[in-house]
């Protein structure tokens, strides 16, 4: 059901498959079958779960798997009521997205293109697919899986814009700025010599899918950051993504148009950014504004 009518992404039912498995394990314990349970016995699952010491919004998700399960049990007739329903999850703070600043995106930008100049043969084309999952994500703020598994047809449909397919199936258009194309264009002539015949995916991998893996990519990303002296921890795809997003804003970017390229179903999970900003312009007059605490410290 979460597959075929709400289209739910492939990470999205790994999720809930682990997440209904632990919660089907208590039951088990207790020799409760899922259509039996009772509202006690999804409280005491949840006060096992705070027990564990586990991270709330990983509380949170749990529940939200189990409501939609006994939701379900409930709609298709084999439970007579669905007993979480009524029963409350912890509320889980919004944290703020990480992100990068200009000068690190530069850092990593610049180190990548680098890399490609200093590496020869199969060295330079792995740098050259490197720089190029990097440019596109830095530009376009693609869901870092919607990057490694574009089709290379998709890619060069259309000149200087993209057609994705993201969360529940739905298609949004993503342009691209003249300097990604430019990369986009090095890399494809480079990829055209290493494979024999047109590729499925832009970055192809020896692998079973196909494709490069998000672990892979994401690796490779840690490896170029620390080339570029910066703190790898703080770097990954998805603080690319962010850092795509907050810059676009505070550069006076429009929030819906912000909202249509992220491929965002609620502008709600847009508006973050703009708190972002307006965290970050407070950090700037505490810090640098004469009647400011901190500047008078100073």
């Amino acid at each position: 059901m979460m597959s075929a009518e709400r289209g739910a992404a492939a990470n999205s039912l790994s999720a809930y498959s682990r997440d209904l498995q632990s919660y089907l394990t208590f039951l088990g314990g207790r020799e409760v079958s899922a259509a039996a349970a009772r509202t006690a016995d999804v409280k005491d699952f949840m006060a096992d779960i705070e027990a564990e010491g586990l991270a709330r919004s990983t509380a949170a998700r749990r529940l939200s798997a189990v409501k939609q399960f006994h939701g379900f049990l409930h709609g298709e007739n084999i439970a007579t009521e669905n007993p979480a329903s009524i029963v409350e999850g912890p509320r889980a703070a919004k944290p703020l997205p990480k992100l990068l600043s200009e000068a690190e995106m530069l850092a990593l930008l610049d180190t990548a293109k680098v890399k490609v100049e200093q590496s020869e043969d199969n060295a330079r084309f792995k740098a050259m697919r490197l720089q190029c999952l990097l440019e596109m994500l830095a530009a376009t703020g693609l869901r870092v899986s919607e990057l490694v598994t574009l089709t290379f047809r998709a890619a060069m449909a259309s000149d200087g814009f993209l057609t994705i397919k993201g969360k529940g199936g739905r298609e949004r258009m993503v342009p691209m700025s003249d300097r990604v194309l430019g990369v986009l264009r090095d890399y494809v002539a480079a990829l055209k010599l290493n494979q024999k015949g047109e590729p499925k995916f832009l970055f192809p991998s020896h692998g079973a899918k196909g494709a490069l893996t998000r672990q892979h990519f994401a690796l490779e990303l840690k490896a170029l950051a620390r080339a570029a002296g910066l703190d790898a921890e703080k770097v990954s795809p998805h603080v690319l993504r962010h850092a795509f997003a907050s810059d676009l804003l505070a550069h006076g970017a429009d929030l819906r148009a912000v909202q249509q390229m992220l491929g965002h179903a609620d502008i709600s999970t847009t508006q973050i950014y703009t708190h972002v900003q307006a965290d970050r312009l407070k950090e700037a007059v505490e810090s640098f504004h004469p009647l400011s605490a901190k500047h008078k410290k100073s």
